[in-house]
C-alpha cells in the first residue's frame, strides 16, 4: 500500500471524507489553500469534528463551483442553527448524528450497563460526569485503586478516627499520569470506617469538606525503593503524625503495605489487622499470641518492626476474625502498649 500526502490526496480524490480528532495540528486542515487544489467534481464529507474543514472557505468553493458538493455532520460552533451553507442545494447537513448508528448505540448500551454494574458494586465508574477525577483515568492507575482505598482504611484505623489533615503522596512511574483519582480512592477508604452512609468516589470529597478534613495531593517521579509508592500522611488534631504506605508488586500486582507510622513492614492488607505500639523487650510476641489464643482469635501472621533494639517497636498481627474491643484492651494492657488499633478491611 502506497502512502500519499495531503496535497496529492486533494488533487486526485473524487470523495474526501474526514475522520480525524480535532487538535491544534488538524484545526483548519482543509481551508482556502487546500480547496484550490481539489477537482471541481469532488464531494467533501466531514463527520469528524467541526473546524477541521474551514466552513467559510468551503462555502466559497461551493458557490464558485470549485467543489461539487458537501455533507456536514459537525460544525465549528454547535449546536449550529444558522449557516450560509444551509442555503446551498449541494450541501447536506445533519445535527452531529455520526455516532447514532445501530452499532454505536449497541456499544453505548453495553458501556452504560457496565458503568451501572460498577456503581452498584461501589467501584470506580470512569465515565461518571460528577467524579472529580480530572478526566480519563489511565490504565496504569486502575490497579492501584483498591490498594489505595485499603490504605485509607488503615490510615483511619491507625488514627483511631478521622484525622485533621491528609496528604496523598504518589511516587514513581504512575506520577507521570493524572492521579487525582487516587486522592478520591484514599478519601473513600478514609471515610468508610467512620460514616454510616455509603462512601463513593462522588461523595467522598464532599464528606471531606463537610468534616473539615484538609486534603492535598503531591506527586514525584522519583521513587528510590519501589517502582511506584503511595503514602497517606496526616496528623491528628493534637498534631500526632499518622502515615501508611503501600505498593503493588510483581506481574500479578500483589498489594503490599510497606510502612506504618514510620516503621518498615512487608505485609498484605488482609481483612483484619491489629497494630500494637510498645517498648521493645523480650516476651511480647509470646504474650500477644497467648492472649489471642485464650480468646479464640486465630493468628494468620505476625510481624515486628523496630527503630532500634530496646526502643520503640510496632507489631502487626493479621487475624482471621475481628478482634472484640475487650480482647484488644486486654492485649494492650498485658504488654503495656502505647497504642493498640484494630483495622477491619471490609
Amino acid at each position: 500500500m502506497r502512502l500519499v500526502g495531503l496535497e496529492e490526496l486533494l488533487r486526485t480524490s473524487d470523495f474526501i471524507s474526514v475522520h480525524l480528532p480535532k487538535t491544534p495540528e488538524t484545526a483548519g486542515l482543509i481551508g482556502v489553500k487546500e480547496l484550490q487544489l481539489v477537482k471541481p467534481s469532488v464531494r467533501i464529507v466531514n463527520a469528524a469534528r467541526g473546524g477541521i474543514v474551514d466552513e467559510a472557505a468551503l462555502h466559497a468553493a461551493l458557490v464558485e463551483g470549485r467543489v461539487a458538493g458537501a455533507a456536514l455532520d459537525v460544525f465549528g460552533t454547535e449546536p449550529c442553527t444558522d449557516s450560509p451553507l444551509f442555503a446551498l442545494d449541494n450541501v447536506v447537513v445533519t445535527p452531529h448524528l455520526g455516532a447514532s448508528t445501530v452499532e454505536a448505540q449497541d456499544k453505548a448500551g453495553l458501556a452504560v450497563a457496565r458503568s451501572v454494574k460498577l456503581a452498584l458494586q461501589g467501584e470506580f465508574v470512569p465515565d461518571a460526569v460528577n467524579v472529580q477525577a480530572g478526566g480519563v483515568v489511565a490504565e496504569e492507575i486502575r490497579p492501584a485503586l483498591p490498594l489505595v482505598e485499603k490504605l485509607g482504611q488503615v490510615f483511619t484505623g491507625l488514627a483511631g478516627g478521622l484525622a485533621a489533615t491528609l496528604t496523598v503522596e504518589v511516587r514513581g512511574e504512575i506520577a507521570a499520569f493524572d492521579v487525582n483519582v487516587l486522592r478520591l480512592a484514599a478519601l473513600r477508604g478514609v471515610f468508610a470506617p467512620v460514616v454510616e452512609e455509603p462512601v463513593s468516589y462522588v461523595n467522598a470529597p464532599l464528606l471531606a469538606v463537610e468534616r473539615g478534613l484538609t486534603v492535598e495531593l503531591t506527586t514525584d517521579l522519583d521513587s528510590p525503593e519501589y517502582r511506584n509508592l503511595v503514602t497517606l500522611r496526616g496528623a491528628l488534631a493534637d498534631g500526632t503524625p499518622v502515615s501508611v504506605s503501600g505498593t503493588l508488586t510483581g506481574q500479578r500486582q500483589v498489594e503490599k503495605i510497606t510502612e506504618l507510622d514510620g516503621f518498615d513492614v512487608d505485609l498484605r492488607p488482609d481483612s483484619h489487622l491489629v497494630v500494637l505500639r510498645y517498648h521493645d523487650r523480650p516476651g511480647i510476641v509470646g504474650s500477644v499470641g497467648a492472649k489471642f489464643g485464650d480468646a479464640g482469635v486465630n493468628i494468620a501472621s505476625a510481624q515486628v518492626s523496630r527503630t532500634e533494639q530496646g526502643g520503640d517497636a510496632l507489631m502487626v498481627v493479621a487475624v482471621d476474625s475481628a478482634v472484640p474491643p475487650a480482647v484488644l484492651a486486654d492485649v494492650a494492657d498485658t504488654i503495656g502498649a502505647q497504642s493498640a488499633r484494630a483495622v477491619d478491611l471490609v
